[in-house]
């Protein structure tokens, strides 16, 4: 029998919601279509936009002192990695080069943080357990966030992510991939 939700402390919480992104990733891999891709694509970005959200505004605040110092600065640091990709695919299409590979990679950022945070005795949440916070008031707290901000989302969509981490350098976009530089009209180009 399913754990209801509401029955979740904040661990069981956050696993359920790194299941459903995994799920919804999976989906991804094999769907047909433009429209589909897309679909999830929103689903994918809502889901772990509502994530980060919660980890940060109250589960990681909660684990200071309780969890290493490293493993929640990496937690926030791998955050904001996403949040960069989550706002290049919210401002694409899926028929743009490298939408696919966006989310591919933004699937194995994920894949990699979900270990973090799960590691048997080493990780995020087996920390913040030994540590002794109280799971099932944040459950409760994070619960009520989480409901706050889906309402808010589908209300008035995602906002553009805000990074925690990052700042704020500037970014020069190059050449696409696939166009070569120009060169004059005979010149031979380096291979170096």
């Amino acid at each position: 029998m399913a754990v209801k939700p509401e029955d979740m402390d904040a661990i069981a919480l956050l696993k359920a919601d790194h299941r459903k992104v995994e799920d919804l990733f999976a989906a991804y891999e094999t769907a047909k279509g433009s429209a589909r891709k897309q679909k999830l694509v929103q689903q994918i970005c809502t889901e772990l936009t509502v994530h980060t959200l919660i980890e940060e505004e109250i589960f990681y605040p909660a684990c200071r002192g309780a969890v290493e110092k490293d493993l929640l600065d990496e937690g926030y640091v791998e955050h904001d990695g996403a949040k960069v990709l989550i706002a290049e695919l919210l401002g694409s299409e899926p028929s743009e080069e490298f939408y696919d590979a966006k989310v591919k990679v933004l699937s194995e950022m994920i894949e990699h943080h979900v270990e973090e945070e799960e590691k048997r005795s080493e990780g995020m949440f087996a920390q913040a357990r030994a540590g002794g916070l109280d799971m099932d008031a944040l459950g409760d707290q994070m619960r009520a966030r989480k409901q706050e901000l889906m309402a808010e989302f589908e209300a008035e969509g995602l906002p553009a992510p805000e990074t925690r981490t990052f700042t704020g350098h500037d970014l020069v976009e190059g050449e696409p991939v696939d166009e070569e530089p120009s060169t004059a009209k005979g010149e031979i180009r380096p291979t170096a």
